[in-house]
């Protein structure tokens, strides 16, 4: 398709290419335009029906959308803005340079510039920089055809209208009813007869986590954002709770893999950036291991006396960390779903304790083996090698689930102790225990 529509831009053959254009879905249409040759897509958008290009719009990434804004003339901007719900001017504005920004606005009306100010206020990963306010709203004693009547009035620049919002004289939130409630209902049955009052709602200050979990907990297609009047400002769609879903997700393996979280993606962020974000964690995790590194220092005289001690420390410092690694993987990913609370934590050590245990003793018997057939060594310096991997994969499981939890607690983000940060902190007592172990067999 890239090829065919390059090739009718290449020939001028803008008519044809408009039919295949329209006939096209709109992510298709961006990712397209951002394979092209930067001097070709002013030229290509401007092919696009209009609606159409509002939509393209905005699945492109925020580098083409600053080109294309940089391009248009006062009444192209005009008209693409026109086009715009609210809640995606605010996320290409948040995206922009100062200048791009003071142009965006300066062409928006100043209705929808009063709103989108309003909504850039409030803070970043909050349910109220998520929501568009563009919703139906409707009156309890309205009838179901004044209903229809409504929306059909002013569905036409509202986000959705599959779910509608009852509200009173002041904006507070009183029920929501769904089209198919209208469409399943007498024309003369009043709204306050077939509305849902249960409803599930959120504050405008509600983390964006928090959205999400709703969203998933209880299969919504939009969430109401109210403040704490229970008075209506807005929804959340839930196209926008799985694009902040996905942002979540992303920040989470970042912090699990010991990278400061960026909004960029890779390809878009310079080497220096990428440097920026990697190196502050690897400092901390490199000085840290200097630990681990005394305690082999502090033993050295033990290890001159039983040499072959040394080549089974990598191992056993390995086997803590991949054990560590999964317990915590294993949790953050449960406390993120909802599934474990901090009420659970003796509940998730006893599990643990258990699964380690079970893990300990099946490695523990196969390496026993191993060192006697394969390595060759004495029963005694085998069974120090093992003893201390049971403990310590007891010891790496136990920290591994313990700390997700007591960071979650503490209203951290329990992705940061993933991987790296376990695996440092069992190392040293992988070494402490192995010294121990070997003290009391071997006598050294």
């Amino acid at each position: 398709m890239y090829d065919q529509i390059l090739a009718l831009l290449e020939n001028k053959k803008y008519l044809e290419l408009k039919e295949v254009l329209s006939d096209m879905n709109e992510a298709d249409i961006a990712a397209i335009l951002e394979d092209l040759p930067m001097e070709k897509v002013p030229l290509l958008y401007r092919i696009l029906p209009k609606e159409l290009a509002a939509d393209v719009f905005v699945n492109m990434e925020s580098d083409t959308q600053e080109f294309l804004i940089r391009a248009f003339s006062d009444t192209e901007l005009r008209e693409v803005l026109d086009e715009l719900y609210v809640d995606d001017a605010v996320d290409i504005i948040e995206e922009m340079p100062a200048t791009v920004v003071k142009r965006i606005l300066r062409h928006t009306d100043p209705e929808v510039r009063n709103s989108i100010n309003e909504i850039l206020q409030y803070p970043e990963d909050s349910a109220g920089s998520m929501m568009t306010i563009e919703y139906v709203d409707l009156k309890k004693y309205m009838s179901v055809d004044d209903a229809f009547t409504r929306i059909r009035r002013t569905g036409v620049d509202k986000e959705t209208i599959y779910i509608c919002y009852v509200t009173d004289e002041n904006r507070k939130l009183l029920g929501i009813v769904t089209v198919k409630d209208l469409l399943l209902s007498e024309k003369s049955a009043k709204i306050f007869e077939i509305m849902e009052t249960n409803i599930i709602s959120v504050t405008t200050l509600e983390d964006s986590e928090v959205v999400t979990e709703k969203f998933q907990k209880y299969d919504l297609m939009a969430l109401p954002v109210v403040d704490r009047e229970n008075r209506l400002v807005g929804i959340i769609t839930f196209d926008d709770a799985m694009d902040a879903l996905q942002d979540e997700n992303t920040e989470d393996i970042e912090k699990m893999a010991a990278i400061t979280p960026t909004d960029k993606p890779y390809l878009k962020t310079s080497v220096f950036e990428t440097w920026k974000t990697r190196i502050p964690w690897l400092l901390l995790l490199m000085i840290s291991a200097t630990f681990t590194g005394k305690i082999i220092s502090h033993f050295e005289m033990a290890l001159q006396t039983y040499v072959v001690l040394t080549a089974f420390i990598p191992m056993l410092m390995d086997t803590g960390g991949n054990c560590g690694g999964q317990a915590s993987v294993t949790i953050i990913r449960g406390l993120s779903l909802g599934d474990i609370e901090f009420k659970d934590i003796f509940k998730v050590i006893w599990k643990e304790f258990r699964v380690a245990f079970l893990c300990g003793i099946t490695l523990a018997a196969a390496n026993f083996v191993k060192l006697l057939l394969v390595d060759r060594v004495t029963i005694a310096v085998a069974a120090v090698v093992c003893i201390t991997m049971l403990l310590t994969i007891i010891l790496a499981k136990l920290i591994g689930c313990t700390l997700p939890i007591f960071a979650k607690m503490m209203h951290l983000d329990p992705a940061v102790m993933a991987s790296p940060f376990i695996t440092t902190i069992v190392d040293a007592f992988s070494l402490l225990i192995y010294f121990g172990v070997a003290g009391l067999i071997l006598k050294i």
